[in-house]
């Protein structure tokens, strides 16, 4: 089966430097919005620039814990709900339809920040049942996305997690990280801190509507290099890959991540869950619509006839002839490269926990 939408219609609502070209309501909202033709003439105009808003999260914790079997860590922070980079194929979209909003341009232009996130880590990791393993940052939205600029929240979240010695692996499409390499170099120092740099493609031109405020392909790859200067373990991700569309690029993108100081690798193929596969077609039909009838064909090749697959196992890689192909380049490309496939074990035996008493000094 093959999904088409209309260029036109998709046209109506497309916003000048947001990846999504519609703002269609949540799978839990009442009501759905659908522009149409008043007479006046004025559907077909080019819809207002959106802002950037940003709310306070008030969620009482600031640690996720997970237990998939297809992740290397079972806890996560993530200071921002929503992100501005405003990537079409992002994963975390539908999570803005828990809020009453929409995963389409309310994804990226209202974007909720968990302003104490820093003091509530501190008090989450000193409770007394609290065990020390990898905190993992950019699993769901980006912390270097460019709120982060103004609000530095994810190197408030640093500050803390140096403080008592606690791991974190970051994964980002920011350069932005750069700013925060004094603190990531000291806890390398110390085994306490690698960075993944996340690369779709090294076309600038299609990054850009793909990922339209993210740091170019160019600027992720020099911030790879500022990182290695300053000791700071790095590597890439090839993520997503798209098939038919970005695939062809895999080999040229590990090669220059490698050449940017990279040590080590993964990838991931795309994944359009619930409200993220109606925007990826939009974004399809407006952006590359002579590609994408093969794009679809090769996702549901990959995904047992769908455009999804949630089970754990073969939701990041895909499964038959094609994705074995995918495993097959990358694998022959970073063993040719020298690229790992894991980074390195981070050190969780230095961990200090805050003290629960603001008021004691700490035991030696």
């Amino acid at each position: 089966m093959f999904f088409t939408l209309p260029y036109r219609s998709a046209m109506r609502d497309a916003r000048r430097g947001r990846g999504a070209a519609s703002n269609r309501s949540g799978r839990y909202e009442r009501l759905s919005r659908e522009a149409f033709d008043d007479g006046w003439d004025t559907i077909d105009e080019a819809p207002a620039s959106l802002r950037t808003e940003v709310r306070p999260d008030a969620s009482r914790t600031v640690i996720t814990r997970n237990h998939s079997p297809d992740l290397g860590f079972d806890r996560s922070i993530n200071v921002y709900r929503g992100c501005e980079h405003g990537c079409v194929y992002c994963y975390a979209r539908p999570t803005h339809a828990y809020l009453g909003l929409s995963p389409g341009q309310d994804f990226e232009s209202r974007i909720f920040a968990k302003h104490d996130a820093p003091a509530q880590l501190a008090r989450e990791l000193a409770r007394p049942g609290y065990r020390c393993r990898m905190i993992a940052m950019g699993t769901n939205t980006d912390p270097y996305q460019p709120t982060e600029r103004r609000l530095a929240l994810t190197r408030g979240v640093l500050e803390v997690l140096e403080r008592h010695e606690h791991p974190v692996g970051i994964v980002t499409k920011s350069a932005l990280v750069v700013r925060d390499a004094d603190i990531l170099a000291r806890m390398a120092e110390r085994r306490l801190a690698t960075v993944a740099l996340s690369v779709t493609t090294l076309e600038r031109g299609l990054a850009r509507t793909m990922e339209p405020r993210a740091s170019t392909p160019a600027r992720r790859l020099e911030a790879m290099r500022a990182l290695g200067a300053a000791g700071v373990p790095v590597g890439v991700m090839v993520a997503p890959i798209v098939p038919g569309l970005t695939d062809h690029e895999m080999e040229s993108v590990l090669e220059a991540a490698k050449e940017a100081g990279a040590g080590r690798a993964g990838y991931v193929v795309l994944r359009l869950p619930r409200e993220v596969r109606e925007l990826f077609l939009e974004w399809l039909s407006l952006h590359a619509p002579d590609k994408a009838r093969r794009v679809v064909s090769l996702l549901q090749g990959m995904r047992a006839g769908r455009l999804n697959d949630p089970n754990f196992g073969s939701r990041m890689t895909g499964a038959g002839p094609y994705a074995d192909l995918l495993a097959r380049r990358f694998e022959a490309a970073t063993r040719r490269l020298g690229l790992a496939r894991r980074g390195p074990g981070l050190d969780t035996s230095r961990f200090r926990p805050p003290s629960r008493d603001p008021d004691q000094l700490a035991l030696l």
